[in-house]
Order: structure tokens, then C-alpha cells, then sequence
């Protein structure tokens, strides 16, 4: 659907336009959202050199120390965000199951109304706050991160009305025992805390300094976002490293050495203030906020080793994660998209109605069920386990009291559905801890709890699928576990490390993730012993996912309407070259000297973010100096200082009318529109020379180069458009890796990320032609 969205761009008629005649534009797709890619690459126009120019010796140290005050900064507003999250999750679970179990001890429908309008009370908030305050904060927010890091920006997903909807209506949703999980919302809400420090604040909402604002171009806020998503991995499941990798694995296109640095420190923030707020916690100064708190099921005393015998058994549970992680992206993506196409359309009262009724059947399932299981008397434990049986409600731990006739008894079926969602994956994992749930009831939770996590998913609410991911792995882990118990009886076999090899494999199968979820499971589980099974399980149910779709992100993006680019191009553009891309493209040019009028017209009859500049060459021929922006167009035109009375080139008193920071979108806002533009008739008669304001390097490919090529250039270096010009007939010079090897002049150091190459020697060489590509176009040459 993606695909076909970016096919039908409108033309300068406003008719649909073939794949051939399609050329990066703002456009509101399926979704409702509007698309833009982001200008990672450096303008280097004349105000970007005369304020690199101006710079002093001390503006080097100053953006550096900069960047990790930023990284600091990202680490501790994430972690307490992840703090306050969880203290309210917690805190609202502990005094919604307190309350109910101490009514159902006299009234079970009493106790049932309660139960359910608590839940209801918490659900309706987040949907109501999603709906009518933030719209972006729906969903976990990692396809629109993923996709804003490929270099495609959807517009409100970095606001501060999202962090702040992403933030409650995540309290909302989970503390209404929903089948969703905070982990990624933690991920969108890390990504929007550092892109508002990136920008200075919220000028809306008062909340904003100047100071702060020397991160300004898209490249600085992409590394920003970067350190933001690894430190809300960092805070969702306590694993620094795992947040790093995940940074790198999952959403980043773009790395290199100093981003690492950067991000490591910040996800190692993370870790100290989490656990700095846990360790004061512990003191019992955050009411029911406990052990269950933060997610960490350290299983290091269970099983400590395991037999050949039983890799069998753990391939059979990567196959089933494979399984059911493929089925479960499918589901979703078919509810989703009929969800998205009709229901949602008709406003935002059927979004709210959706999720309340989602609430009390969830309520109700999870209520109703236990009954049907008979109480258990509690098993013979160890005086030196710690474990309780039953537990005391409103506390998280194993063998809830769940309507039984005796004091010492047990529901193993309310044991699981009457937690919050870290307490009962951490009684699937727990150890030493034999019989405690039945067949029948794992059976029964499994089924309904997939059911629930596939209809909630894709609701007007935060929702993250981490949690209930480990969830339904985990009862299918433990049901093999179970099994494979009964058959190898002389073996030390422990059921909750089955568990978690579940939990890895639907992981896997859905996500597809490898590396970083590897560590991440290592990390929250606190055996390293374990490492050689996770990786089985995770590479079996990624292979067999893999064999019959795309990962869940992947499909999400997708039907979103987020054009991503894959890492590697498809088979098909290997026989395709950049002049097949292009070859019925109409390019629209501009003049080096413009009349006011005629650009007025362009950008009011085309869609297209960039516009080749054309200027006559010394035999008269057209040549193209360099590529200028829509957005920049725009700023000329309503600053109107550039105009002039004369058709020829302006002189050197233009250039000091402009900073660099006047051409800056904020990552906030939509930018300039035409529509914003009111010009009278004489100043459409006047003229706007485009020269000191033009790219006059960008990136430029021969026409006969594989496409293949020229995807991989576009995407390694988060390009939004390339020139295609005819093979060059003579040579201007020869770069090698020696050239390249610069040495250092302290008096012209210039900071990492200002220059990507040495193009800028090259400038005004090109020859003819004026096709460029720009990123829908690449996306439409993927061939299923």
C-alpha cells in the first residue's frame, strides 16, 4: 500500500501519476499523515560556508562538549520518564487488584464491576488523550522512529503533545490491563525527549531556549533520535547494551564510531537512574512499586546446564515462534489495515468506543476464565525460595488465591491473568516451581491471550508488543518444557528456562530481530549460561518467519505509508540503470536568474521538493549549477530582501541578508507553504537570483551507473536527491585514498559531520542533463 500511495502523486494537473512520473513530495497518503523525506545531506550553499567561516577557534569544543551534555541529558529525561511510567503502572495495578480481591471475598459480581470500570476508567483516559490531544502517540511509535532514521519524517511524531500523550496514555493502557506493553512507547518517548532538546524545546507551549538551538540540520537531530531510542531500550528492559544494539540493528540506516560512543553513554545513563530510583524504591516509599517494577526475571539460579538431548526440543520451540510470529504480523496487518480503511474513519468516537469495548471484553476474559480452573493446594517450597504461596494481594509473585474455597490453595489460571504483565512472565520463568501451572490452563491463556494481543493491537493507544510478545512465548515455552520434563525425568530440566526460550523464539519470529534481542534476553534474565540457546532458538524462528513474510515493523511502516529502504536493493535493479529510473520523468528547472512569477508558478503547480538550477555555459548550452530546495524557495520568497529589478546575476551584497539557520525547518512544524506566500503585482514582476542559495555539490551519478548502485548511495548516505547526467566527456582529475588522508590544520579544524566529502573541488563540472532521483521512486522499483 505504501508502494501504491507514492505511485499516485499528483501531477501538475492534479491527476494520478504513473510510477515513472513520481518525484519526492509532501503527500497525504493512506494513513492521513503527511510524508517528507529529510535533507540529511549538508547544503553547502553560501550562507552555510560564511557561517563556518565566522566560526571562532572555540566553536569546535563548545559543539562537542555540546553533544554529550545532549547525550546526558537524553539518558536522564528517559529514565525518568520510564520511572514515573512504571511508578503509575504499578501503582494502579496494586490498588485495582488490592481492591478487587478484598471484595470478592464477599461479593464476586461487586467485585467483578469494580475490576472492570478500573480498567475501563484507565483505558478510556489513554484513548481519549490519543484521540483528541495527540494522534501520533497511537500505536509503539517504532515504525515512524524507524522511518524518520531512513531519512523519511512523518509529520507530529516528535512533538511535545506526543511525548506527553505517549507517556499517559502508555499509564492508561497498560494499567487498564490491556494485551500491550510499554517497551515501545518507551522507545517513541526517548526519541522525542532528545528530538526536543535537539531543537531547544517547545516554542508553543513557552517551553524553549535559544542557547541550546546549534542542532539544527537534520543530520545532528538524526543522531539525537538515535541516542533517544537506544536509551528508551535501555529503560524498558534495564540492558544498556541491548540498547545499543538495538539502535543499531533495528532503526538506525546510518552508523559510525562517534555515534556509538555517544549512544553507549547514554544508555549507561539510563542504567544508573533507573537503578539509582529502584534501589530507593525498594524502601518502600513508592506504595505497590516492587520487585515487579522494572522489568528484570533474573533466572541465574535455575537451570545451570543442559544436554544435547534437549536441542531437539528447543529447535521444535523456534520453529513454533516462527510460526506464530509470522501468523501473528499477518493478522495484524490485515486488522490493521481493515481497521485503518473503515473503522476509524468514521471518527474519533468509534476509536474511543473500540478500545472501551476491547477493555471490558478483555476484562471480562480475564475475570471469567479462573473460575472455570479448580484451586490447587499450594506445593511443598523450599524455606530458602522466597516464594509465598498464596501471595498477598496487591503484591506481584506466584499462586494467586483466586475465589478459592481454602486459604492455602491456588488458581494457576489467575495466577497468570491477575499481574501485571512483568509479574507474570516473571512467575513463567521463575525456577524450582514444578506443577505449578496445568496444561489446561497454559493451553486456555495461550489461545486467548493471542487472540487479545492480535484485536488490541493497532487500537488508538499506545501499545507496545515487546511484553506481550515474551508473554505468549513464554506459555508455549513452558508448555514444552512441561513435556520435555515428563519424558527426560532424570535429567535437571527446568520449565521456566523454557519459558524463556519461548519468549525469545515469538520474538524473533515476529520481530525478526537477532543480535540485539540476543543480548536483551540475556541481559533481563540474568544467565549468561543461556546465550548458546537463545541464539538457536532466535536464528531457527527468524529463518522460518522470514520464509513466509517481513518483520512486524517492516509491515507496520509499510502500511503506514513510510516508504522505507531496505538495506540491500532488490535483484531486479542489478539489469536496471540510472537512466532506465528516470527515463520518462519530467524535471522541472529553474533558471539561475528567476522571475519572482515563474517561481510562484512552479511551486503552485508542482508537488516536487527539489528543483535543478540551469544557467547558459560559455557556448551557449544549458548547464546545471547545483539544486535548490522547496523549502528554501519559500523562505525567499517571504523574506523578500532578494528581490531585484535586474534579469542578470546579483553581486556580493546578497550574502550577508541570510543566515544558515534561516533555511532550518523545525523538527516540529511542517515548514513554509505556498500558501503562506502574499506577494503584490510588482513584487511578482521583480526577480530572485537562486545562485548564493543553491547546493552547488550535490550528488551526482553517471546515467549508465547500476541502479543497485545508486540505491546503495542514496541509502548509506541518506540522500534525498540524485542528479543523473550523461556520461562526462573528459576528465577533471583523480581522487585517491592518499588525497583523501588530509592532514590536520589547527586553524581550520572542522567538527565530524559538517562535510561528507570532498565534492566541493568538483563543483560546476557537470555536464549537461539535469534528472534527478529522489527517494518514492527508489521505493517504487522494489519489486515483489
Amino acid at each position: 500500500m505504501a508502494r501504491l500511495a507514492w505511485t499516485r502523486l499528483p501531477t501538475a494537473d492534479g491527476e494520478g501519476a504513473g510510477p515513472s512520473t513520481s518525484e519526492a513530495a509532501d503527500d497525504e497518503l493512506l494513513s492521513g499523515a503527511a510524508i517528507e523525506s529529510l535533507d540529511y545531506e549538508v547544503i553547502e550553499n553560501y550562507a552555510y560556508r560564511e557561517e563556518q567561516a565566522q566560526r571562532s577557534k572555540f566553536w569546535v569544543p563548545y559543539y562537542v562538549m555540546l553533544k554529550w551534555l545532549f547525550a546526558l541529558l537524553i539518558g536522564v529525561g528517559t529514565g525518568l520518564a520510564a520511572i514515573f511510567i512504571n511508578l503509575a503502572v504499578e501503582n494502579f495495578s496494586g490498588w485495582k487488584y488490592t481492591a478487587t480481591f478484598a471484595i470478592i471475598k464477599h461479593s464476586y459480581f461487586v467485585g467483578f464491576f469494580v475490576y472492570t470500570v478500573f480498567n475501563l476508567a484507565l483505558v478510556f483516559s489513554s484513548v481519549y488523550i490519543v484521540t483528541n490531544f495527540a494522534p501520533a502517540a497511537a500505536g509503539s511509535g517504532i515504525p515512524e522512529i524507524k522511518g524518520y532514521l531512513n531519512g523519511v519524517d512523518t509529520h507530529g511524531i516528535l512533538l511535545f503533545r506526543t511525548l506527553v500523550g505517549k507517556i499517559f496514555g502508555s499509564i492508561g493502557s497498560v494499567g487498564g490491563g490491556l494485551a500491550l506493553g510499554k517497551e515501545g512507547p518507551l522507545v517513541h518517548t526517548g526519541a522525542c525527549i532528545a528530538s526536543l532538546l535537539g531543537q531547544g524545546g517547545s516554542a508553543k507551549y513557552h517551553l524553549s531556549s535559544r542557547w541550546v538551538r546549534i542542532f539544527e540540520s537534520d543530520r545532528d537531530r538524526r543522531d539525537l533520535v538515535t541516542c533517544g531510542c537506544a536509551a528508551g531500550v535501555a529503560a524498558a528492559f534495564r540492558a544498556p547494551v541491548g540498547g545499543v544494539l538495538f539502535a543499531l540493528e533495528e532503526v538506525t540506516s546510518w552508523w559510525r564510531s562517534h555515534l556509538m560512543w555517544r549512544v553507549f553513554f547514554t544508555s549507561a545513563v539510563v542504567a544508573v537512574v533507573v537503578r539509582s530510583a529502584m534501589n530507593w524504591c525498594n524502601s518502600g516509599k513508592c506504595g505497590h512499586f516492587g520487585a515487579g517494577g522494572f522489568i528484570i526475571w533474573d533466572i541465574s539460579g535455575g537451570q545451570e546446564d543442559y544436554s544435547y538431548q534437549e536441542l531437539f526440543p528447543m529447535a521444535i520451540i523456534g520453529v513454533i515462534g516462527g510460526l506464530l510470529g509470522a501468523l501473528f504480523n499477518q493478522l495484524t496487518l490485515y486488522i490493521t489495515k481493515w481497521r485503518r480503511t473503515y473503522l476509524h474513519k468514521k471518527g474519533k468516537r468509534v476509536q474511543i468506543f473500540e478500545a472501551c469495548l476491547i477493555s471490558l471484553v478483555t476484562s471480562t476474559i480475564s475475570f471469567v476464565l479462573p473460575l472455570l480452573r479448580k484451586c490447587s493446594p499450594c506445593p511443598k517450597l523450599e524455606t530458602n525460595s522466597g516464594i509465598e504461596c498464596p501471595h498477598p494481594p496487591g503484591t506481584d509473585g506466584n499462586f494467586v488465591n483466586f475465589y478459592c474455597l481454602q486459604d492455602r490453595e491456588y488458581n494457576d489460571l489467575a495466577t497468570i491473568f491477575f499481574n501485571t504483565q512483568d509479574d507474570a512472565i516473571r512467575n513463567l520463568f521463575s525456577a524450582k516451581t514444578f506443577h505449578e501451572y496445568s496444561a489446561q490452563s497454559l493451553i486456555t491463556f495461550l489461545v486467548m491471550f493471542y487472540f487479545l494481543a492480535v484485536v488490541t493491537f493497532g487500537t488508538a493507544v499506545p501499545a507496545g508488543q515487546f511484553v506481550p510478545g515474551i508473554m505468549i512465548g513464554s506459555t508455549y515455552g513452558r508448555l514444552v518444557g512441561m513435556f520435555v520434563v515428563k519424558f527426560y525425568k532424570k535429567l535437571n530440566i527446568e520449565e521456566g528456562t523454557y519459558a524463556l526460550l519461548g519468549a525469545a523464539s515469538f520474538l524473533g519470529g515476529s520481530m525478526r530481530m537477532t543480535v540485539s534481542l540476543c543480548v536483551i534476553m540475556v541481559e533481563i534474565t540474568n544467565n549468561l549460561k543461556l546465550l548458546p540457546l537463545i541464539m538457536l532458538v532466535l536464528l531457527v524462528s527468524k529463518a522460518v518467519g522470514d520464509f513466509f513474510n517481513e518483520g512486524l515493523y517492516e509491515e507496520q511502516a509499510r502500511l503506514r505509508g513510510i516508504p522505507l529502504l531496505d538495506s540491500r536493493p532488490k535483484q531486479v535493479m542489478r539489469n536496471m540503470n540510472a537512466r532506465d529510473a528516470c527515463k520518462n520523468q519530467k524535471v522541472v528547472c529553474l533558471p539561475r536568474v528567476s522571475r519572482v512569477v515563474d517561481i510562484i508558478s512552479v511551486l503552485r503547480t508542482n508537488k516536487h521538493n527539489g528543483f535543478p538550477v540551469v544557467d547558459r555555459g560559455q557556448n551557449g548550452e544549458s548547464l546545471v549549477i547545483g539544486l535548490i530546495l522547496r523549502s528554501h524557495l519559500l523562505v525567499l520568497l517571504q523574506a523578500k530582501v532578494d528581490f531585484q529589478n535586474s534579469a542578470f546575476p546579483c553581486g556580493p551584497g546578497v550574502l550577508n541578508r541570510h543566515n544558515f539557520s534561516d533555511f532550518v525547518k523545525p523538527a516540529s512544524s511542517k515548514g513554509k507553504s505556498i500558501d503562506d506566500i502574499h506577494l503584490t503585482e510588482d513584487e511578482l514582476g521583480l526577480y530572485l537570483d537562486l545562485a548564493p542559495f543553491l547546493n552547488p555539490s550535490p550528488y551526482i551519478v553517471p546515467e549508465d551507473m547500476s541502479l543497485a548502485k545508486v540505491y546503495n548511495l542514496f541509502r548509506q548516505l541518506g540522500l534525498r536527491h540524485i542528479f543523473v547526467v550523461p556520461r562526462p566527456s573528459r576528465v577533471v582529475g583523480l581522487i585517491t585514498r592518499k588525497d583523501l588522508l588530509l592532514e590536520e590544520d589547527n586553524n581550520n579544524v572542522m567538527p565530524e559531520l559538517q562535510s561528507t566529502s570532498v565534492r566541493g573541488l568538483l563543483n560546476g563540472k557537470m555536464l549537461g542533463g539535469n534528472i534527478h532521483l529522489e527517494r518514492p521512486l527508489l521505493d517504487n522499483l522494489v519489486i515483489e
